[in-house]
């Protein structure tokens, strides 16, 4: 396969050094998969362990009434699988979305290995599909649509059967600039979003809030937010640089195109580190990968590695097959594009959207507001008979803030997803997040799958009598703080009144929703 037009040919290393491989991107696509099929594993290891009693028969939001509802507003199965495209319209189980689950989960691990193809890819892209589909509120987050984004393209950068390393098919370039194409939307979208949404982008103040603020702070977050003025205000430069200027020079020459992939690299590594934001900035890496070609790999990888991919190069035939299908997805993504281009150029940008229903391209964002102020929902239960004077234990998430005391974790790239939603509901009411009514119901019966989303059970030996929820302002403590607490908090108010299992308009909301049968005790 020839140098493209702006790479000058690659020239004989000398005897010292790895032997570069004479086609750009073999070892781009080695290194591209394998990152790609970690971050699957990751999204599907979050569902192995979230997914039942999340969206399971009896899980919070139940996939299955889901599925019901949208059949009967649409009129037919057929109708909602071509409205929300996903395997579950065949039939759902809890032992369907298991085995969904694990699937993915093990073709991911194959795909980490090193064996990857375009069946496998696009198992993968659907597997995963079929549970965002289905997913609800739990999968309502960008992150879901540019997997699947990013997904798809992969299962054109491989051959069709052929699952070694390196196969005989050179890798598509066009592909190559469909991912260079996609963190350029990523990248500008979510710089954009920032300047047309909350006034302390434009003011450079916005990191003075952010590293509390954010769903899920670490142990850096706290050491961020406390570092001087100055350097918050050179975080917001330099975010903007990166995500408004740098894009840019993706689709030029080598030089310049290995330049920015590094600063767009280095740069999710940063956000990686300062925060827990799920997988978001890990996905984010994998379309800056494909602004580097072989050489660039070629001082980094193992010299063994290097020469495997040079030696593909001797067997490597070319495909007519592979040419016109890498052809006609970039004519298919050409036309998709135009409404994610048209609402980047809006002043009405609306961010992490997809406009249709493959989710095969979109528009993405993150942040284009800052909260101010940190609140936190704290879930309590109390075994005495009367709420007025009763003793109350709280309920500890896994990640979100609970007791001031507790160390922020590090999760990411893991998510918690009831931490998140939590974050969200804090910011709203009860009623605007009705699903906190159903998980109070489920911790009133010490629900073992409602617990295992938890921390703790500080009701091991039978269920509370009473629960309520307590709304608090969280800050980070100062260093030097006496007690070594990670936070401060003081109480705002009653977010949710003491709720029981007789209680009538906490049982008749719960009927309305679906939650509780007629005859349920």
């Amino acid at each position: 396969m020839p140098p493209a037009p702006d790479e000058p040919p690659i020239t004989k290393p000398a005897a010292s050094s790895p032997a570069a491989p004479k086609s750009e991107y073999w070892l781009t696509r080695f290194v591209l998969l394998r990152f790609l099929g970690f971050i699957y594993f990751i999204a599907f290891l979050c569902a192995v362990k979230q997914l039942i009693p999340l969206i399971g028969h009896d899980g919070l939001l139940p996939a299955d009434d889901f599925l019901h509802r949208l059949s009967e507003h649409l009129g037919s199965n057929s109708e909602g699988f071509f409205e929300l495209p996903s395997l579950f319209w065949l039939g759902i189980s809890d032992d369907g979305l298991m085995l969904v689950s694990w699937l993915g989960l093990i073709l991911s691990v194959v795909v980490m290995c090193g064996y990857a193809n375009s069946l496998i890819m696009l198992a993968l892209w659907a597997l995963y599909m079929s549970i965002v589909n289905v997913g609800q509120l739990w999968y309502g987050y960008g992150w879901e649509i540019q997997l699947l984004e990013t997904g798809f393209l992969a299962v054109f950068l491989c051959p069709l059967l052929d699952w070694r390393p390196f196969p005989r098919r050179a890798p598509q370039v066009a592909v190559l600039w469909l991912y260079r194409w996609l963190i350029f939307r990523i990248m500008l979208g979510a710089g954009l979003i920032k300047l047309r949404g909350d006034a302390c982008w434009r003011d450079l103040t916005c990191l003075y809030y952010h590293y509390e603020t954010q769903p899920i702070p670490n142990p850096v977050s706290w050491w961020l937010y406390f570092r001087p003025h100055w350097f918050q205000r050179f975080g917001v430069l330099w975010n903007h640089f990166v995500e408004l200027i740098v894009p840019w020079f993706g689709f030029y020459p080598r030089i310049s195109r290995h330049i920015a992939g590094v600063l767009m690299v280095s740069f999710q590594i940063i956000l990686i580190i300062s925060g827990n934001l799920s997988f978001l900035n890990w996905l984010t890496i994998v379309p800056c990968l494909a602004c580097f070609n072989d050489t660039f790999w070629a001082r980094l990888l193992p010299r063994a590695l290097v020469q495997r991919a040079h030696d593909a190069t001797k067997r490597a035939q070319p495909s007519s097959g592979a040419e016109f299908a890498a052809v006609f997805l970039c004519l298919v993504i050409a036309i998709l594009s135009l409404e994610p281009v048209m609402n980047l150029i809006s002043p009405g940008q609306v961010m992490n959207t997809s406009f249709n229903r493959l989710s095969l391209v979109n528009t993405y964002g993150a942040f284009g507001t800052v909260g101010r102020e940190r609140f936190e929902i704290i879930f309590e239960g109390t075994s005495d008979p009367s709420p007025q004077s009763a003793t109350w234990r709280e309920y500890e998430f896994v990640a979100k803030p609970g007791d001031p005391k507790r160390r922020p974790p590090i999760i990411a790239p893991y998510q918690p997803r009831i931490d998140w939603q939590i974050w969200f509901a804090a910011m709203a009411t009860p009623q605007q997040y009705p699903w906190t009514f159903h998980f109070v119901w489920k911790l009133l019966h010490n629900d073992p799958g409602t617990l295992s989303l938890l921390a703790n059970n500080p009701f091991p030996g039978e269920p509370p009598r009473y629960i309520r929820a307590e709304l608090y302002r969280y800050h980070f403590a100062p260093p030097g703080t006496q007690d070594g607490a990670w936070w401060t908090r003081e109480r705002v108010g009653e977010w949710l009144p003491p709720l029981s299992v007789d209680h009538p308009q906490f049982r008749q909301l719960l009927r309305e929703e679906g939650w509780l049968k007629p005859n349920e005790p």
